[in-house]
């Protein structure tokens, strides 16, 4: 599932409970475009970009593909449009597939959640369903783990898990009642306001400036207002907020029918594959826009939207080329998908991959696993959100991981990354922010990112640690364009090792408590273009004894050690 966020409905229904989504919009009390902003010149936490390309000007690039695996891109965006990867031996549209790759008419990618019939899956069940319904038969009655093999043993213990989670959002009903009367109540409160305000779409800040006559319409902006107020989300729209409200109701409802109802197999009646067959793979379609692709679009902007031309926003990356892979739908991705969906990104030359999704249970995920051994075994570096839960994903499972089923090695070509701030936008750390001082590599600014949105000439601001993800990953983009020699191992040493290590006290997410960023994370630092470009040329002339770039590197916590991930 694509990383969400929490919010803060807890306030407006007056219980314990947030309201998630992945594109929360802000009040901009940070300039748009802050994340690429230099600390000493700028006064913003960013990532000194415009220092890192006086460190290579006049030097020559080279042009790198960043495979965006996620919900889809808008590929008639005016800022993304001429840095989308274009399968050059692909004629558009003839129903032929030209390379001979297995996919018909890819011209900028994959949809691996679409149907040969032109149908694509939209929403879908959540894997902890999925895992629940699907062992159910099998061992509710087991009396004696003992008697099951090894390998039935390992899923016997994902199924209790995903046991106590289902039966737990069972008996969250009375909170999904509440948020239920809520939602209706907005609704019934906006249908009111658009009345009196004189318009049906309106923001946080024109509500608050709206001065009511009639006193139902007093009481209507009070209530609505909180909405846009408790979710510091002024610049939103009603309609934006509603229908943001309304997804994040259905997949709660559809949590909640989890232990009593078998989730609907979307993903089957569209795409008609043989999902227990990894071999059966030359499924989907060419829309790698479809119907869900604000997320994606976002992303795919932070790494490349065109710098320099005068629109919009500037992307990170100065010389590269996005590669749209649809396999994240609103749901739960599905373990083949994305193992194929990488497959596809490395066997069509993408040098990155940025994968801003995840969620708690993988069972296959020894697909992904081989994907990702491939993908290392290529030199490709895959670039993943540590997710917006504030936990610590050191005991917590996050999936995909770098952590292998089989053998419990770790992949060398393979970044988490935890999501930072501003002390002007919630902190240095992201209050929402995943962590982990053995499974989170390094941080990256992710709060209030301003990029591209699907209609060809829109932007808007999102956060999350979807966000953070490919800014490590435009960034990456941009030393390799710069030092093509230089082996993925060594990418990720640069952006690790030229993180920059703060002294400042930051708040962990989770706890609250005051902690050092290399407490909470391997490198102890934050991203910084600058610092990485330098060392990069460093390692690149051999100045630098890189060797390290080829072992895990160990975290900076004095008698840390890495908790062991279980195979589910």
């Amino acid at each position: 599932m694509i990383r969400f966020l929490k919010n803060s409905l807890l306030l407006i229904v007056a219980t314990t409970f947030s309201l998630a989504t992945f594109a929360q919009k802000s009040s901009e009390d940070v300039p748009k475009g802050w994340h690429l902003k230099d600390r000493s010149k700028d006064g913003y936490y960013g990532i000194s970009l415009d220092k890192a390309y006086e460190f290579v000007k006049g030097k020559k690039s080279q042009t790198v593909i960043v495979a965006v695996i996620d919900s889809g891109i808008d590929t008639l965006h005016e800022d993304l449009k001429p840095n989308l990867w274009r399968n050059k031996k692909e004629i558009p549209g003839n129903g032929i597939d030209d390379d001979g790759n297995g996919y018909i008419d890819d011209v900028h990618g994959w949809n691996f959640i679409g149907g040969k019939d032109g149908r694509n899956v939209k929403k879908d069940s959540y894997e902890v369903s999925r895992v629940y319904h699907k062992y159910k038969a099998k061992f509710q009655n087991i009396p004696d783990v003992s008697v099951l093999s090894k390998e039935d043993q390992e899923t016997y213990k994902m199924w209790k898990r995903a046991e106590k989670d289902v039966v737990g959002d069972r008996e969250e009903g009375m909170q999904l009642l509440i948020l239920n009367k809520t939602y209706e109540a907005a609704v019934k409160n906006d249908s009111l306001l658009q009345k009196a305000i004189g318009k049906a779409v309106y923001t946080g800040n024109e509500l608050e400036a709206f001065i009511p006559v009639a006193d139902n319409a007093r009481k209507a902006k009070n209530g609505f207002l909180f909405f846009f107020t408790a979710n510091n989300s002024m610049d939103m729209t009603n309609q934006t907020f509603l229908q943001e409200f309304n997804d994040y109701l259905e997949g709660q409802k559809r949590k909640a029918e989890a232990a009593d109802v078998v989730p609907q197999n979307y993903r089957a009646d569209i795409v008609r594959d043989n999902y227990d067959d990894i071999n059966d793979r030359y499924y989907g379609n060419s829309d790698v826009m479809a119907n869900t692709p604000f997320h994606g679009t976002h992303v795919a902007g932070i790494i490349g939207a065109v710098r320099k031309n005068g629109k919009g926003i500037d992307g990170i990356a100065d010389n590269v080329k996005i590669m749209a892979i649809r396999a994240v739908p609103d749901g739960d991705e599905h373990d083949k998908d994305i193992a194929l969906a990488i497959r596809y990104a490395v066997d069509n030359g993408a040098k990155i991959i940025n994968m801003s999704f995840g969620k708690g249970f993988s069972p296959e995920k020894y697909w992904v696993d081989d994907a990702v051994k491939y993908a290392e075994s290529k030199g490709v570096l895959l670039v993943h959100a540590a997710g917006n839960d504030a936990s610590n994903i050191d005991s917590v499972l996050n999936y995909p991981s770098p952590v292998f089923v089989t053998d419990s090695k770790r992949s060398t070509t393979w970044i988490t990354v935890g999501a930072s701030g501003d002390p002007k936008a919630g902190g240095i750390v992201a209050p929402f922010s995943n962590y982990g001082v053995s499974e989170v590599d390094v941080f990256a600014p992710g709060v209030k990112i301003y990029s591209t949105i699907p209609g060809g000439n829109t932007y808007g601001n999102a956060q999350g640690t979807s966000m953070a993800s490919p800014v490590v990953a435009g960034t990456a983009a941009f030393i390799w364009s710069y030092y093509p020699q230089l082996t993925a191992q060594q990418v990720k040493y640069v952006i690790e090792n030229s993180a920059l290590k703060l002294t400042d006290i930051i708040v962990n997410p989770e706890t609250g408590d005051n902690k050092l960023l290399s407490e909470i994370s391997k490198s102890g630092g934050i991203l910084n273009a600058y610092e990485a470009i330098k060392l990069a040329d460093q390692v690149s002339k051999g100045l630098i004894n890189a060797q390290a770039e080829k072992k895990e590197i160990k975290p900076v916590k004095k008698g840390a050690k890495p908790t062991p991930v279980k195979s589910f």
